[in-house]
């Protein structure tokens, strides 16, 4: 991913500024100058990377500094600070709200990624329970209505447009007015796009938003273009109120810092990023945790977000009773690869974590991966209740692991390699056995046993060295621990 990179190049950074022995001058220049050329590298507008290192020299005056002060962190707070504010315009965008209509109309150059971020918009709303329509008011491009009929089918949203009506105005008005009366309470308008800025497209912008009276207007960048963000996200602003800012493709090689700090420029808060071509690659974008991941600090909230969203509340105690019996079977393998793959991408998953660098799983393994786990399980659809459910390895005799390899179409040797990992996973979750669960609230006492020394024990030793030792995990804990996510997590908590 694009912001893997920089926030490669960021956290190697502050890890070489921790290595010295003393923060001095010179290493902060030298932390200052590695972050510098990071940001421009990723294309972020020089202005703003020079304001940036000139404030944070201003907040870390070294000589001011007591002995007893701890530099490091201070330093870090203020490069944290800092791009939050470059990231930040400081004002919100309009939230739609449940059960009142909501019209939300989005706007952008051909090419960016509108149509499909229009379903991508829908869908995520879609699954927080709003209900969303889409109308297609691009009459401009040669079959615009197919693909956003084909996308909103496949996502089971009502749609509106037509073959026959060349006036995007009247169609968005005929689409709008019609979800209205089926109280859909989240009408999202497609308009068209150009391959470049010229009258006749702000011109029929202006129309249909003065037509249907938006809510938001929404602007649709390509992460690619870099620095000639600046001057497009101003133009559209100028011709129409724009008041939130999705970027695409922020999955490819190319700079996505232009797109970023250009549209923080021009005042107009980024909302979402898409981070692929599936419908559900599409993460909401909150500055802070975003900060946070590109600073190798984590993002706890995202990532309790993440579990909560793949294991529903009624299985977690289930799943932590199991936990502590320390009897894996190969049915808790497979629910726990479903959960993986529900999580999304990997690398994003790494990045939540404080002290893990999104760049921790090697380019193209993230792929092979995850085409490895939905080997696994279609091998696992082949098998037994008896044999899903066992704990004696045992029991998979030659004739077992050739009847399940006919079965899901595969090589003998994976059905072996599958078992292999089973029975390294089940090495680990035994070193869990005897964890206390503790009563609803009570997280003192899940602490109490799940301990640094624990999960040490736990952790493979190249990821306890990429945390930072065990100073690092102890630091992990700690957060976790005094989580209120983590908390709400386990069944406790105010929640």
């Amino acid at each position: 991913m694009v912001l893997a990179e920089l926030g490669g190049s960021i956290s190697r950074a502050l890890q070489q500024m921790s290595n010295a022995t003393i923060i001095d001058e010179k290493v902060l220049n030298d932390c200052l100058n590695e972050i510098t050329r990071a940001l421009l590298q990723s294309d972020v507008q020089f202005k703003l990377v020079r304001d940036m290192q000139t404030n944070i020299k201003k907040i870390v005056n070294l000589d001011d500094l007591a002995a007893g002060h701890n530099k490091r962190k201070i330093i870090q707070q203020a490069i944290f600070n800092e791009l939050c504010k470059m990231l930040d315009p400081g004002k919100p965008s309009f939230t739609p709200k449940k059960a009142k209509p909501s019209v939300v109309m989005f706007v952008g150059l051909q090419g960016s990624g509108k149509t499909t971020t229009c379903t991508k918009y829908a869908y995520y709303h879609q699954k927080k329970g709003w209900k969303p329509a889409l109308v297609c008011a691009d009459t401009f491009r040669a079959g615009a209505f197919d693909q956003l009929k084909q996308n909103a089918t496949k996502a089971k949203i009502p749609f509106y447009g037509s073959y026959m009506e060349s006036d995007p105005v009247k169609i968005a008005v005929e689409g709008v007015e019609r979800f209205k009366k089926e109280s859909c309470d989240l009408i999202i308008v497609d308009t068209s796009g150009r391959h470049k800025q010229e009258v006749a497209l702000f011109e029929e912008m202006r129309q249909v938003s003065e037509a249907t009276n938006p809510d938001l207007v929404i602007f649709v960048m390509d992460s690619s273009i870099g620095q000639a963000a600046f001057d497009q996200a101003q133009a559209f602003k100028q011709s129409v109120a724009v008041g939130a800012v999705i970027v695409t493709k922020m999955d490819g090689h190319a700079k996505g810092g232009g797109a970023l700090s250009a549209v923080a420029a021009t005042k107009s808060p980024v909302i979402f990023i898409g981070t692929g071509e599936h419908m559900d690659e599409f993460e909401v974008f909150d500055v802070k945790p975003f900060v946070s991941r590109l600073l190798g600090m984590g993002d706890l909230s995202g990532f309790m977000d993440k579990i909560h969203e793949v294991v529903p509340m009624d299985q977690q105690p289930e799943l932590l009773q199991k936990l502590s019996e320390g009897n894996f079977t190969m049915r808790i393998m497979y629910e726990q690869f479903q959960n993986i793959l529900k999580m999304g991408p990997i690398n994003q998953v790494f990045s939540m974590l404080p002290g893990f660098s999104s760049e921790l799983m090697p380019k193209g393994r993230e792929k092979e991966s995850q085409a490895k786990i939905k080997r696994y399980m279609t091998m696992m659809d082949s098998m037994t209740n008896e044999e899903l459910d066992s704990t004696n390895p045992k029991l998979m005799n030659d004739s077992r692991i050739m009847r399940i390899a006919r079965g899901a179409g595969r090589q003998v040797r994976e059905v072996v390699e599958m078992f292999e990992e089973y029975k390294r996973l089940a090495k680990i979750w035994s070193k869990m056995k005897g964890l206390k669960i503790p009563k609803k609230g009570d997280m003192s006492a899940l602490s109490r046993n799940m301990n640094a020394q624990h999960m040490s024990k736990v952790l493979p030793p190249q990821m306890l060295k990429q945390i930072g030792g065990m100073g690092g995990l102890q630091n992990l804990m700690k957060q976790m621990g005094s989580s209120k996510d983590m908390m709400g997590m386990f069944g406790g908590g105010d929640k």
